[in-house]
């Protein structure tokens, strides 16, 4: 009897990664991003170009079948000749085949106004990748059917796997052009932004934009009722969102070019229904000393300090929201607790009943660090009124005075080994637990190690800090014992114990030495 192999079979992501990967050879992850990311929008757009090209055939509408508007009124991008992927294909043994694709993707953005600073500019042939390397790169992208299922967007899936693949393979500082998929999804699941305007200040890749619209299309909702904005400090990242965006077919405004929200902010008077940002942590000197100190974004509180950006970020959102908006982002956990004008911008909002929810996520979710970040939501709107999402209409009760405290650190399931992501059902109790504290009609009870509601009367006798473990009841936890100065009281006593390391190891070099022994530890 044959014995049944129990070998899982790779998913079309994995055997397209597995085959990309073998020709990277000497390029680095963040440059070949560009290459394999670029071929596959390229393999896309040819898809749905021929897919049109056939349609008007078959309408007797031959004339038109070089005419960008009847590809673009169908949402579809019009592709000369040059730049169709069956010609690539037909020059993919040439030697100036690097060529023949970085004048097909110009070719194309030229073309089509959409797309204006969205693909690669001159990679293949600035790179110099090996000819039978791009060749074989070409044969692997050529199986991939984008039009095969419309519905389960196997372009945006391949897409999303690779962006993923490239954070984790960057590693540690280099990969904050993606926010974890299921951190996204949680925002998303929380804030529900179901119809209005959406902004990113921070928007990386896209991937805040891509989630949203799945989360409207999961909820039966009108992706037309959502309008997007964005911004992104780096060129090539910014190329990423915009087609990453342009792959799903979503219409978005990320400002006329890749720029600092700070320093040339792309769009001075939005007003966001919702906004949701991972922004770069703990940035230091993000403003000269006397610089932005009358910047608008500030009024009504203090100047943000330069020494850590986490605050301008907070305030640039609360100066985005509209009358009822709500935020959803991520900070390092020091923002929670920081001193100086830090504590006073913090004081003033939980003042200002904006704070609604804070979030402590596991450590590990992130490819770029592997410290536990909180995930903040501000509400404009914490008092009772009513709000649709969906078929469903819900009555919010008066949580002004009001914040919920979660922490998930004890949520979450292993993968890729060494990274921890949250499953389908985490993320709907966490939102369900959100949800019913919001409610008016919903049971919510606070429970031990996981939730508190917490009025803003208590947090000011914690003196402002929004530190969770403050407020949720830790029932193994010796409640006299406070955690941040057990903290550093812990930093202080490894700090000595190293010390008396070294010292120990001198010693002991020293004791060799007089007995005429030379040795290293």
């Amino acid at each position: 009897m044959a014995k049944k192999s129990t070998k899982k079979e790779k998913s079309m992501e994995e055997t397209l990664w597995d085959s990309a990967n073998k020709l990277r050879g000497s390029v680095e992850p963040s440059e070949y991003k560009h290459v394999v990311l670029g071929l596959i929008f390229l393999k896309f757009a040819s898809d749905k170009f021929e897919t049109r090209r056939e349609e008007l055939i078959a309408e007797g509408q031959d004339k038109f079948l070089e005419m960008k508007e009847f590809y673009n009124m169908k949402n579809v991008f019009f592709l000369p000749e040059h730049s169709r992927w069956s010609y690539i294909m037909q020059q993919a043994k040439q030697d100036d085949i690097a060529l023949k694709i970085d004048t097909a993707l110009h070719t194309i953005e030229k073309n089509n106004p959409a797309l204006k600073g969205a693909l690669p500019d001159n990679y293949f042939s600035r790179l110099g990748l090996d000819k039978s390397k791009l060749g074989a790169l070409l044969d692997t992208i050529n199986n991939i059917d984008t039009q095969k299922d419309k519905d389960q967007d196997i372009v945006g899936r391949v897409y999303e796997y690779f962006l993923s693949k490239f954070a984790i393979a960057e590693g540690k500082g280099k990969g904050e052009f993606y926010t974890p998929k299921t951190i996204v999804n949680l925002i998303a699941e929380m804030i529900e932004p179901y119809k209005g305007i959406i902004y990113d200040p921070a928007c990386g890749s896209g991937g805040m934009f891509v989630q949203s619209m799945k989360f409207i299309e999961a909820h039966h909702g009108n992706t037309k009722e959502i309008s997007i904005y964005g911004q992104e400090y780096t060129n090539t990242t910014y190329k990423l969102a915009k087609m990453n965006l342009a792959i799903r077919g979503i219409s978005g405004n990320l400002g006329e070019k890749a720029a600092n929200t700070f320093a040339d902010d792309q769009h001075k008077d939005l007003k966001a229904d919702y906004i949701m940002a991972n922004p770069p942590f703990n940035q230091k000197d993000w403003r000269a000393e006397n610089e932005l100190l009358d910047d608008p974004r500030w009024r009504g509180y203090d100047v943000p300090p330069k020494s850590n950006a986490n605050y301008g970020w907070i305030l640039n959102i609360v100066s985005k929201l509209s009358e009822n908006g709500v935020a959803g982002f991520l900070l390092a956990n020091g923002a929670l607790s920081g001193g100086g004008e830090e504590y006073k911008i913090r004081k003033t909002l939980i003042e200002n009943n904006l704070v609604e929810a804070i979030v402590i996520l596991p450590r590990s979710m992130f490819y770029t660090t592997d410290i536990s970040v909180t995930l903040w939501i501000l509400n404009k709107n914490k008092t009772h009124h009513i709000k649709t999402v969906g078929d469903q209409e819900r009555v919010y009760r008066d949580r002004e005075d009001e914040v919920l405290f979660m922490d998930l650190r004890q949520i979450g399931e292993p993968f890729e080994k060494k990274y921890i992501q949250f499953s389908e059902q985490h993320i709907q109790e966490v939102a369900l637990t959100y949800h019913n504290w919001q409610q008016l009609d919903n049971e919510y009870e606070n429970i031990p190690e996981y939730c508190a509601s917490v009025t803003k009367e208590d947090i000011a006798k914690k003196d402002y800090s929004l530190v969770p473990s403050k407020y949720i009841e830790f029932v193994n936890r010796d409640e006299n014992i406070d955690f941040d100065t057990k903290m550093a009281s812990l930093q202080t006593e490894m700090s000595e114990l190293l010390k008396a390391e070294t010292q120990s190891k001198a010693d002991l070099l020293n004791v060799f030495k007089e007995l005429g022994f030379e040795i290293e530890l």
